[in-house]
């Protein structure tokens, strides 16, 4: 019996051992718990306290939901595998909107899963390494964040969204999307030496679509700046997609020495990848798509010892500094931020598949003579029949060896020697890849055409990469009854791409103006065509996000108000971050006459339209401009609109200019303005006294003009200024009759049959 009740006690014993030791152990999770996932903050003032106390292994988890307004700072010192980590609750769910931005700066800290949206840094960059001059983050990661359209609202009011400092960091599977300001979307800085010789890793980041800035200043990434470009930083961007970003013709800007740009992909994006300055940088395994998009380019060789091979270019449009490969001249003795000698450089074993053009020497002038040395061109197929001259140079290019290249038949080749010429054949492979003959890929030691990195392998996880373009008529198609209001009414209640359609004959008249923010189509279906009235200053106000198209419809001033200044489509009178399109197809625009300067299109300082089409079009009885896009006069290379459009139509008693596109400055870093005018007539225009430039056409700075078959009776003339960035100007079959005729700065360009006529 004593021996059970021993038993019976050493069980009991037993019992209470386990439960404490269970007791012990959870304690030590909890603890571990508290420790590793921290608790979850869900204000500013709770992530202000869990940051001062951050120590390795802080986690500090923010509460999903919107943050708005709130500047995160996070400073501290993790360890190498016992990190400090910044996190959502739910990637993706936690917004940071309206004034906000983070700064963090130590080591071994982690950010991820959050997004900035619907708002602006107040600072000047959005995600910060450091939190102050001296305080950089080293061995720290950003993953799995987005920043989306978080745009100042003033388009030139610069900011960076993305500014990595100090050393050893990394950058990836991050979505960057919809910047609209002026400003680099990723930047590696280097202004002290703790931020050089880096060792940044960007990498399988999705840059998703930008638009056109119409300014320099609108890069999607650059490392280093010219001040420091002659300083390593030894960065590494790989496997990267970079889809429709057009900022400006330097899509990656490259301005320190030992940088590496390898495996990422270019999908229709307008621009280059630069070696703007630096040396010793490797471009290797890019593949460029570019789709027969107008400006699309390949890669731009600046300075010494770089290096561009096995790269991937098909359907290229871009020319001049825009091209698919580019040697640049360079300035004797050059001052750090203009253009250094391309020395040993090398462009070998690249594909060149329907592109158009090859530029070599490119830049050169009084300024940039010095030529390429001891670089090298070899190995390259450059095979396609979209342009069968591809090959521009504009310099002595003896400094160049030129072996091994393949070009097809019926391209001409720029010398004898170095180039071999194919029967051009070309399929579709099983990556969907445009390739030429196995045999000539493996020739040049290119291996195998595929893409290195999809966009679906990119950015972050949970976050859509749609980056819709603006269209016009892929919508609901919603019948408008004739009335007042009624279109306004319609225009309130549409949505992104929808037709409103209006009823043959009939007026429409809106008594408030017409608001527009995404693009929209307003159009008689056929037979008489609807009219347009208004009893405001301005029919439509364009606003940020907004297009209009107009198909067979009467535009008529007899219901606006009896003061100076009306319009029939304006823009915002603010800095609009998006830019808009004016489409006129089949239209008639009449009796814009209620007082003076009645204006058809009135565009405002620093808005910027992507395309103004008038197509068909007859305007009669204006007292004001057909269009004026002269807003931007600091001459800073900022202009108003990229693609002009007039065809077919006919101007009649237009008091002021019909066009007036004015781009000053000397800035090189942009693509536009681009006009294109035939089958056009104008008459007794151009003549109002308030006409202030003495035209009737104005074409300033513009980049590439094309004008035909145009015939100007009883008005003002054409003002022609061509400016720097060579643009290419082809005038002909021109017929002034009574008119002033052709006013040029003597500038050559290419003109035919120009007629001056005189009663």
């Amino acid at each position: 019996m004593s021996h059970l009740k021993h038993i019976n006690k050493e069980n009991t014993l037993n019992k209470f051992r386990i439960l404490f030791i269970l007791f012990a152990i959870c304690i030590w999770v909890m603890s571990c718990e508290k420790t590793s996932s921290g608790s979850i903050v869900s204000s500013i003032e709770e992530f202000n306290k869990a940051a001062k106390g951050a120590q390795p292994g802080t986690v500090i988890t923010m509460a999903n939901g919107t943050w708005e307004n709130v500047e995160l700072r996070l400073k501290g010192n993790g360890e190498e595998g016992n990190l400090i980590k910044l996190e959502a609750e739910t990637p993706g769910k936690v917004i940071i909107s309206g004034q906000s931005n983070l700064a963090f700066s130590g080591e071994y800290i982690e950010i991820s899963g959050l997004v900035f949206k619907n708002g602006y840094t107040p600072t000047s960059e959005v995600i910060s390494f450091k939190t102050s001059k001296e305080k950089l983050a080293n061995n720290s990661r950003v993953t799995n964040c987005v920043i989306d359209n978080f745009t100042n609202p003033e388009r030139f009011d610069g900011d960076t969204w993305v500014a990595i400092y100090g050393k050893n960091n990394q950058f990836d599977h991050n979505t960057l999307s919809g910047k609209g300001n002026r400003g680099v979307t990723l930047a590696v800085k280097m202004q002290t030496e703790a931020s050089r010789e880096n060792n940044h890793i960007i990498e399988h980041n999705y840059f998703g679509p930008r638009e056109v800035l119409g300014s320099n200043g609108g890069e999607t990434l650059r490392v280093g700046t010219s001040h420091y470009s002659r300083s390593y930083a030894n960065t590494v961007v790989r496997k990267n997609y970079f889809d429709r970003v057009n900022g400006e013709h330097e899509i990656i800007s490259n301005k320190a020495c030992g940088d590496e740009f390898r495996d990422n992909v270019f999908y229709e994006c307008q621009g280059t990848l630069t070696m703007r300055h630096g040396t010793n940088t490797l471009v290797e395994n890019n593949y460029f798509l570019g789709n027969r998009k107008a400006n699309t380019g390949g890669i731009r060789i600046i300075n010494e010892y770089q290096t561009v091979k096995k790269n991937y270019m098909v359907g290229l449009t871009g020319h001049r500094f825009r091209g698919a490969l580019v040697i640049m001249n360079g300035v004797p003795n050059s001052p750090i931020n203009r253009y250094n000698q391309v020395i040993d450089s090398y462009m070998e074993n690249n594909i060149v598949i329907n592109s158009d053009y090859i530029q070599l020497c490119a830049g050169s002038d009084e300024e940039r003579s010095a030529k390429p040395i001891g670089s090298t061109f070899k190995n390259n197929l450059i095979l396609g029949n979209t342009n069968t001259e591809p090959f521009t140079i504009y310099d002595d290019v003896s400094g160049i060896e030129f072996a091994g290249n393949v070009m097809n038949d019926e391209a001409k080749a720029p010398f004898k020697n170095g180039f071999e010429k194919v029967q051009l054949e070309l399929t579709r492979n099983e990556n969907g890849l445009l390739t030429p003959s196995q045999d000539l890929v493996d020739k040049i030691e290119f291996g195998e055409i595929k893409l290195p990195i999809t966009k679906e392998e990119t950015g972050a996880s949970y976050y859509p990469k749609d980056g819709k373009a603006k269209a016009f008529g892929v919508g609901k198609t919603t019948k408008v009854a004739a009335g007042t209001n009624t279109l306004l009414d319609a225009i309130e209640s549409s949505e992104s791409g929808d037709v409103l359609e209006l009823e043959n004959g009939e007026e429409y008249l809106t008594t408030k103006y017409a608001f527009v923010h995404h693009p929209l189509s307003i159009i008689t279906p056929s037979g008489e065509k609807a009219k347009l009235l208004s009893e405001k200053q301005s029919f439509f106000k364009i606003e940020n996000g907004g297009a209009l198209y107009f198909k067979n419809v009467l535009f008529h001033g007899e219901e606006s108000p009896d003061q100076a200044g009306n319009n029939v489509i304006s823009t915002s009178k603010y800095s609009m971050t998006q830019n808009y399109s004016v489409v006129l197809e089949d239209c008639e625009v009449k009796d814009l006459d209620k007082n003076h300067s009645f204006d058809f299109l009135k565009s405002y300082k620093h808005t910027f339209a992507d395309s103004i089409n008038i197509i068909n079009t007859t305007m009669t009885n204006v007292t004001g401009a057909v269009m004026t896009l002269d807003m931007e006069v600091e001459d800073l290379g900022i202009y108003n609109v990229e693609n002009v459009k007039i065809i077919g139509s006919t101007f009649t008693d237009v008091k002021h200019e019909i066009a007036n596109v004015y781009r000053g400055g000397t800035d090189e870093s942009t693509f536009g303005p681009i006009m294109t005018l035939s089958d056009v007539e104008i008459n007794n225009s151009g003549k109002g006294k308030r006409n202030k430039i003495g035209a009737v056409l104005r074409f300033h700075g513009i980049q590439k003009l094309n004008v035909d078959n145009i015939r100007i009776n009883d008005s003002e003339g054409i003002d022609l200024f061509m400016t720097n960035g060579e643009p290419i100007t082809k005038i002909s079959n021109v017929t002034f009759t009574n008119s002033s005729g052709l006013k040029t700065n003597n500038e050559p360009f290419e003109s035919e049959n120009i007629v001056t006529n005189r009663k």
